[in-house]
């Protein structure tokens, strides 16, 4: 396999940036098409209550991905530090303990997911009436949530590994697969939201395979190498995965803000405009995920670059990285507002026929939501700054408060205020005051954390 040359510590930043932001950006783009494609086939293969059901189901996945990009931010920053002090081997054995840990965090889960799909569809705020869809998307998309774990933590690594591209087209040949396969079995086969999750888990089975076979067999440096069972050994294992878990616990939380905005969402929607708000809200969030995705973009295509020269003490190739990482986060999020905005029908129009109850009301909320998208993606990418050079409290605090802290009052309170509007203006205002937070904890500390 092809592989970039890349030198983190001597190459233009602002070249080494895009080398790894473009291919980056495509490929976590491609990853959540995976979930939006299933929207769009469902939402007309299916109908509004199809978008409901399947929206319900996403928080679920949402922390999967979460406890995925813990692991894989946490290793990577590790295994960056130690790739940059020349410590390959142990480099190479944190790898490979992430990957452990992730499959056996996996299984419980999914078994359980698996004997109780309808307590699991309660505690996701089903209605009796979507319990069936429900029901049917949770127990074939489940069991391939290991391999989206194992994709999401490999794509770091492979990054690190010295290829970016490769990482962008593990992630494209699953969405490309994704879109045939929704396609094949929602309107020939007329499988409903059952078909839709077996799409999405034979594309994501593709797509962990790829990235596996490439760390056992075609890593450069990275490979994953065997792990020793003594007690010793063991013990070591425990640590160093409690370390990288620590490190990446913002990433987790980054996730978990995505997955408690849809479900306080869709608990908050039900109760003021029932399943019609659900399946409006529902359109929102099968966009989220491409609004999480580019600051996800940006923050992991400075991590590497932050992280080894973090490692080597180039403070100076470290803030010029972040500024222009920044830079970056404002301007898309610029642009995603402005089509947000202008547009909202026919981003709607990709899901329902606009004369549907779901799709007016999603089209009516487009403007007030989108407003938070500049601050969202800038969010996003500060903690994943300060998590790249191990400032571990105050990463871990600004995910909290806008995960927890803001969103979930955001939303108790501001419906009452503001009706409907209010609903869609609580992520935007939670947005905007963690960004307002993390502003003064960087010119309080701007001296120790980044040297201008």
């Amino acid at each position: 396999m092809e592989r970039d040359s890349i030198d983190l510590s001597t190459v233009n930043i602002g070249s080494l940036f895009r080398k790894y932001f473009i291919p980056t950006l495509l490929g976590m783009l491609s990853l959540s098409a995976v979930t939006t494609i299933d929207g769009i086939f469902v939402g007309h293969g299916v109908g509004s209550d199809g978008i409901a059901a399947v929206n319900l189901c996403v928080p679920l996945l949402m922390i999967f991905t979460g406890v995925g990009l813990m692991i894989g931010a946490g290793c990577s920053v590790v295994a960056s530090i130690q790739f940059s002090q020349k410590k390959l081997k142990v480099a190479r054995l944190n790898v490979t303990q992430a990957m452990v840990f992730a499959s056996i965090v996996s299984i419980v889960p999914i078994i359980f997911i698996l004997i109780f799909p309808e307590g699991t569809a309660r505690l996701l705020g089903s209605s009796e009436s979507l319990m069936p869809l429900v029901t049917d998307y949770l127990v074939w998309y489940a069991p391939s949530w290991i391999f989206q774990m194992w994709t999401t933590i490999a794509l770091y690594i492979i990054r690190l590994d010295g290829s970016p591209k490769l990482a962008m087209m593990c992630s494209l040949i699953s969405a490309i697969t994704n879109v045939f396969l929704d396609y094949l079995f929602i309107f020939p086969l007329d499988m409903g939201v059952a078909g839709a999750a077996i799409a999405s888990s034979i594309s994501i089975v593709i797509g962990g395979v790829i990235a596996i076979v490439y760390l056992l067999f075609f890593a450069k440096h990275l490979r994953l190498c065997r792990i020793k069972l003594s007690r010793k050994s063991l013990h070591l294992s425990v640590r160093n995965i409690g370390y990288q878990c620590k490190i990446g616990s913002s990433a987790l939380l980054g996730e978990s803000t995505m997955a408690v905005l849809m479900y306080v969402g869709n608990i908050t929607f039900m109760k003021y405009l029932g399943d019609d708000g659900v399946g409006a809200f529902g359109i929102a969030c099968y966009y989220m995920p491409f609004i999480f995705m580019v600051g996800n973009a940006i923050a992991q295509s400075a991590q590497p670059i932050v992280s080894f020269n973090h490692g080597l003490g180039l403070m100076k190739r470290v803030s010029e990285t972040f500024k222009i990482a920044l830079r970056t986060a404002f301007f898309c999020g610029a642009v995603v507002t402005f089509v947000f905005i202008m547009f909202p029908d026919l981003l709607v129009k990709l899901f329902l026929d606009t004369d549907n109850n779901a799709a007016q009301i999603a089209i009516n909320g487009f403007p007030y939501f989108s407003t938070g998208f500049v601050f969202f993606i800038a969010n996003i990418t500060a903690i994943g700054f300060l998590q790249s050079i191990e400032k571990i409290k105050a990463s871990t605090t600004f995910a909290l408060m806008r995960g927890f802290f803001f969103l979930i009052p955001c939303f108790m309170l501001m419906p009452e205020a503001l009706g409907t509007m209010g609903i869609w203006l609580s992520m935007p205002v939670s947005e905007l005051l963690t960004s307002a937070a993390i502003s003064v904890y960087f010119l309080k500390s701007q001296r120790h954390v980044v040297r201008a």
